[in-house]
């Protein structure tokens, strides 16, 4: 079997690539550069060249190749990488006729526990929706900002006092309405100083959060171990690097009791794997990262299917708009606008907070003909928070 030929797909704002092969089999991948998907788009042309005429079923080897060629990275060319690693495994997976799980090893769980993306912009809205996630039946919730999902077009200021205390409140609120049964994944989207993290996570600990993510930006390693060891709610972070080694790094400053891997930028599923395994060498658990289409919700389950030290996905709503365009949008935006269950022949089925495992070949899903022509692509516009100072905030 080989390649014949590479293809990225562009469909309203996501990426894939699909790989033939003379077979007549076709893999299936998503790229999560979700913010710079033309750049991505350009990389899977150039692997393109190397990958055409090779065996699709020598997927370390491709993944070397491609990871060491040129010695440059960055998000656009590892969310092509892990789209096509992700594509050479439904390739391989179709090919034998399993799951993707089954070739990584077999599955260590029956089922996928997961977490139910939550928002809102207001304190009332925020935790209505945390008590519409636990009347359908989850037992966690994540993406949840203590510090709300406002509008990028709304000019930002608060006191400090009232940051940190305004957030924490919003927690304990939280808590109280649906009491200890439901996990709060505390998303924090890099909005804090090492200083001010700290301090929300000594005020915030009496409400029980599962864990704390992205306090900080994530550039600096030291920080981030340096909030870990003055904290003692666990810390989440990883969704936005791209290496085994910066995984490495940052287990090896104990800078985080759960690892937020980028299945569709971290290298793919093959990428996942070899983090998980340094992670469980730390004691560290995985958390998928998972903001994308269905695609990338069946590969991370590939992933969450075979690996031990798996603790909770992130599930997003695949009934509307994509989680990255409802949460970067300069104002608010109609959510049932579109629905991503209509661009593919599977979504993950969701009992009491559990996903049933996919059991079709290679990843379990596929796009509907003709994907790209029924729902066109469009651009990821800039945008980005200003303080009422005029200056960057981080949102």
């Amino acid at each position: 079997m080989k390649i014949i030929d590479v293809k990225p797909v562009r469909v309203n704002s996501f990426l894939y690539v699909k790989v033939f092969t003379d077979e007549g089999i076709i893999g299936l991948g998503e790229s999560g550069a979700w913010g710079f998907l033309d750049a991505s788009a350009e990389a899977m042309e150039s692997f393109k060249t190397y990958l055409i005429g090779k065996d699709p079923l020598t997927i370390e080897h491709h993944w070397q190749y491609m990871y060491r060629c040129f010695h440059f990275r960055g998000a656009a060319v590892m969310g092509a990488i892990s789209a096509i690693d992700i594509a050479l495994w439904d390739i391989a997976g179709k090919y034998y006729g399993v799951p993707v799980y089954q070739l990584l090893g077999g599955k260590c769980r029956d089922k996928i526990r997961t977490y139910y993306h939550v928002s809102g912009e207001t304190t009332d809205e925020l935790i209505n929706c945390v008590i519409k996630a636990k009347a359908l039946g989850y037992n966690a919730v994540g993406h949840l900002s203590p510090f709300l999902d406002e509008p990028r077009s709304v000019p930002y200021f608060e006191s400090y006092a009232n940051m940190i205390n305004n957030a924490v409140d919003r927690v304990r609120l939280i808590r109280e309405a649906v009491g200890d049964d439901v996990d709060l994944c505390l998303e924090l989207h890099r909005r804090l100083k090492p200083g001010e993290a700290i301090a929300f996570a000594h005020k915030v600990e009496p409400y029980t959060p599962m864990f704390l993510e992205d306090p900080v930006i994530p550039d600096n390693l030291d920080s981030m171990g340096y909030i870990a060891q003055h904290s003692n709610v666990p810390i989440a972070t990883g969704e936005r690097i791209h290496t085994i080694q910066e995984f490495e790094m940052l287990l090896s400053r104990n800078a985080m009791s759960y690892a937020r891997t980028s299945v569709c930028v971290c290298g793919g599923i093959s990428g996942a794997k070899k983090i998980a395994a340094i992670a469980e060498a730390h004691g560290a658990l995985i958390v998928p990262h998972n903001p994308l289409s269905p695609v990338s919700t069946a590969a991370c389950m590939q992933v969450a299917a075979c690996v031990e030290n798996f603790s909770i996905q992130e599930l997003p709503d695949h009934d509307g708009i994509s989680a990255t365009e409802r949460f970067t949008s300069s104002q608010a935006v109609e959510m049932k606008s579109f629905s991503q269950k209509d661009m593919v022949n599977w979504t993950p089925t969701v009992t009491n907070g559990f996903a049933e495992l996919p059991i079709a070949p290679g990843i379990g899903i596929e796009l509907v003909d003709d994907a790209e022509i029924l729902f066109p692509y469009k651009r990821r516009t800039i945008n980005t928070r200003l303080h009422i100072d005029g200056s960057v905030v981080d949102q």
